[in-house]
């Protein structure tokens, strides 16, 4: 018999459900761990990349209009890219936030209120939540064709304004698969949220 830990997920819990014990099922196989670990780092990596390259740009900017004259007038797209890629920060992290329990939310209204009716409470957010997210990829999606059908384009950096309406579609779908992750009990998202309550 195997008695290995389960190994973490990186994050700081370990992944629960059927991918750490006996294989069984059509998940039997390493393959979603892997494809979510895969997720992650590209996340991750997105999410770093996207910071530091903020941060080059706008203190590029600083010292360019310290500088002034034709130098700094070379550098005003730096500010519409900055905050464009600031959406993408944003949307490309909340998936993350999600596993590891940091949106917003009152914990113990939800378990008190789970514990007197019996009710899944949990499994019903994660249902709510799916359903809601995928609603929004879809506007996310129709918005983003409209956009592109448009050919509109950035007065600044030039550059066809549909990319940015693929963020909000991009960070719903990782919002979307974080919750029925949770809800099959492939990820523990509540892990952290019962740990800051202790």
């Amino acid at each position: 018999m195997n008695s290995d830990p389960v190994p973490s997920n990186g994050i700081g819990f370990s992944i629960a459900g059927p991918l750490s014990g006996p294989a069984s099922g059509p998940f039997c196989k390493d393959s979603p761990l892997k494809i979510l670990t895969a997720i992650r780092t590209a996340e991750r990596v997105a999410a770093v990349s996207i910071f530091l390259s903020m941060v080059v740009l706008y203190f590029s900017n600083v010292l360019a209009r310290q500088v002034g004259g034709t130098f700094a007038s070379d550098f005003a797209w730096v500010e519409e890219a900055v905050r464009l890629m600031s959406l993408f920060l944003v949307f490309f992290t909340v998936g993350l936030a999600l596993e590891k329990g940091r949106h917003a939310g009152v914990h113990t209204w939800r378990d008190r209120i789970a514990r007197a009716t019996g009710l899944p409470l949990r499994k019903v957010i994660d249902a709510v939540g799916f359903v809601f997210c995928v609603y929004l990829v879809y506007l996310s999606y129709q918005m983003t064709a409209f956009v592109y059908g448009m050919g509109q384009k950035s007065p600044t950096l030039n550059v066809p304004v549909f990319w940015m309406y693929l963020a909000p579609t991009t960070g719903f779908a990782l919002m979307a698969l974080r919750y029925a992750l949770s809800f099959f009990d492939r990820i523990d998202r509540f892990a952290g949220q019962a740990s800051e309550e202790l």
